[in-house]
């Protein structure tokens, strides 16, 4: 139970609640009880005052041959209050007069002499407030010396803090009360709200336990696109179009990609069969028949190679062999190179370089994608045409340009251009004689130079010409 959100949700929400209830609770009773302490106290420096007062008026107005004791014993007979005893001391400690202790209980001399002692501590602290529990009640204390006919007391007050003390107790029961009945409440509130809010959250799983490779066009309802689960659902179907898309090019890829190997395949296995099914042949048929299977089997293991590095590529398993060399060497020797590949088509191939561009990149795949553009434009270039390489630096990136004198390619298919096992055949025409190909050609380019931080791009394209270049940043070169 305690895996479930919801629950810890509701844990979590009616912890934090009662810690702040029996937080706010404790301070307030604390408050409250030292207010209630400190109107006592001023209470009783009051009650002092106006006793003294009171002694002082008795004094005057007694006879000559009145003691200090009858106008203490008068005063304290007009300051009968319920729950405020007046005890006074002379300096030697002794009772001058004490008011009469009202309570529940009567009051022995016993238990009253007991009350004196436990006062006459409070002798040596005058102006000062003490706690004093007498007959099962607690009594807020307060001492204050004074002097008449030049002989020193001191006059003690005691304030009952019953009233107070069942006052602060029912507050306590009323916050024992409170406090377990709110914790309660708010424990069912916050796990109604929780099974609310999260019940968005269970739908989205349900439906999502539903989506598979077969229905992967299904979606998450989105209730509410402002809020966090909305977003959450947003976020969720926008992974689900990403992972349609995967789904649908890894399903197109495949399909071409068996398409592709299923004609050389066809090719080795039906010559073979042609050949075996004679039994005597000539030394002539038999190289020719050997020479269909080596160019087909070339053909299959240069499509087989190439799809082994896009799948690399894909899977981030194909580092760069990084190190120094020129790139506009690399173009020259590229352009060299594929020259008897143009020769049967009597196709002119140039190159030109505006100085030297040192670059710190992966010799082997640079070279690849070079040799890839300069294959596809001898492919599509008709006999007689020309092919041209061109190095230059600009806007602060390397850029090399390789334009052909073939068709151009359609607008609508532009964009599609670079993907895997697309041939714009019907824009570009392709002789028996020019080799084929198997689509993967421009898509590899393409890798290499984004793998060094660069692109390639269709630049033009029209009825006479169609230029890719390739630009790659100066920030991974040296110079």
């Amino acid at each position: 139970m305690i895996d479930s959100v919801r629950i810890r949700l509701t844990l979590w929400y009616t912890a934090a609640m009662a810690v702040v209830l029996v937080v706010l609770a404790a301070a307030t009773y604390f408050v409250i009880r030292r207010n209630v302490v400190q109107r006592a106290d001023a209470q009783a420096a009051e009650l002092a005052d106006a006793f003294l007062s009171t002694v002082k008026a008795e004094i005057a107005d007694a006879s000559p041959t009145s003691g200090p004791t009858e106008s203490i014993t008068e005063a304290i007979s007009e300051h009968q209050f319920r729950d405020v005893v007046f005890v006074v001391f002379d300096t030697q400690g002794n009772v001058l007069g004490a008011s009469q202790i009202r309570g529940p209980k009567d009051h022995s001399e016993g238990a009253f002499a007991e009350l004196v002692a436990s006062l006459k501590a409070l002798l040596s602290r005058p102006e000062s407030f003490d706690s004093v529990r007498f007959a099962d009640r607690r009594y807020r204390s307060y001492a204050r010396r004074f002097s008449f006919n030049q002989q020193g007391a001191t006059l003690i007050v005691l304030q009952s803090l019953k009233r107070q003390s069942e006052f602060l107790e029912t507050l306590a029961g009323a916050f024992a009360l409170v406090i377990p009945l709110a914790i309660v409440l708010a424990g069912a509130g916050g796990y109604l709200l929780a099974h609310r809010s999260l019940s968005p959250v269970v739908a989205m799983g349900a439906q999502a336990s539903h989506i598979g490779a077969e229905n992967l066009d299904a979606r998450l309802k989105v209730r509410n696109p402002r809020d966090e689960l909305g977003q959450l659902a947003r976020t969720f179907n926008e992974l689900l179009d990403r992972l349609g898309r995967s789904f649908e090019q890894q399903r197109r890829f495949v399909a071409d990609a068996s398409h592709e190997l299923r004609t050389p395949v066809a090719i080795l296995s039906g010559e073979a069969e042609v050949t075996l099914s004679q039994e005597k042949r000539s030394e002539a048929e038999y190289r020719e028949s050997l020479e269909i299977l080596r160019k087909e089997a070339k053909r299959l293991k240069h499509i087989v190679e190439d799809l082994f590095t896009l799948a690399r590529a894909d899977a981030g398993q194909h580092p760069l062999e990084l190190s120094d060399f020129y790139f506009d060497e690399l173009a020259a020797e590229c352009s060299r190179s594929v020259r008897t590949l143009a020769a049967p088509k009597k196709i002119t191939v140039s190159c030109e370089s505006h100085g030297e561009f040192l670059v710190h990149a992966d010799e082997t795949l640079l070279r690849r994608m070079v040799l890839n553009l300069l294959d596809n434009a001898i492919k599509y270039t008709p006999e007689g045409g020309s092919v041209s390489l061109r190095c230059e630096e600009q806007g602060g990136a390397y850029r090399l340009s390789v334009k052909d004198s073939g068709q151009g390619i359609p607008a609508n298919l532009q964009p599609r251009i670079f993907e895997r096992f697309f041939r714009a055949d019907t824009a570009r025409s392709r002789s028996d004689h020019n080799g084929g190909g198997a689509g993967l050609g421009l898509a590899i380019a393409s890798w290499i130079a984004g793998a060094h931080g660069g692109k390639l791009e269709l630049t033009s394209s029209s009825a006479q010409v169609s230029t890719f270049t390739v630009v790659l940043p100066k920030t991974a070169s040296f110079g």
